[in-house]
């Protein structure tokens, strides 16, 4: 792979039957294009987590990943609401989510923890009223 795999996605608010389909998308690049299998769970997890979290919160936004011979790079954009507490966001357990969304099994609040955890460089811009862009780097090497 000489050239960067770029993949673009439109994750729409509250669509639970689509959800997930940009990250398995992603995942299957990656499994095509070599890259070794303990890479592309890390990749699952933060892809989907970050997917769900355009989904759950953020009414929707956009999903970017692009695939260099030695990293994944990807990048979620949104115009949602925004973190008020980012250091609150980031504590395992801690959600904002609604009853109707814990009732369906989401918002168990590991997403950006999840994000985190399997990240090599792990970046997030948030303002209230006005969205968030997180940004999540995976090494291909050791």
């Amino acid at each position: 792979m000489d050239v960067p795999v770029s993949l673009e996605y439109s994750v729409e608010g509250d669509d639970f039957l689509a959800a997930g389909e940009a990250s398995n998308n992603i995942k299957e690049t990656l499994k095509m294009l070599g890259v070794p299998s303990p890479i592309c769970r890390r990749a699952a997890v933060v892809t989907y987590e970050m997917e769900m979290n355009l989904v759950i919160h953020a009414g929707g936004g956009t999903l970017k990943a692009m695939i260099y011979p030695d990293k994944l790079e990807i990048l979620t954009i949104d115009q949602g609401p925004g973190i008020p507490d980012v250091e609150k966001a980031l504590q395992e357990g801690w959600s904002t989510a609604p009853d109707h969304i814990r009732e369906m099994g989401f918002g168990a609040g590991m997403g950006l923890p999840n994000i985190r955890k399997n990240s090599d460089i792990f970046e997030i811009q948030t303002e209230v009223g006005r969205g968030t862009t997180v940004r999540s780097v995976i090494a291909f090497s050791a």
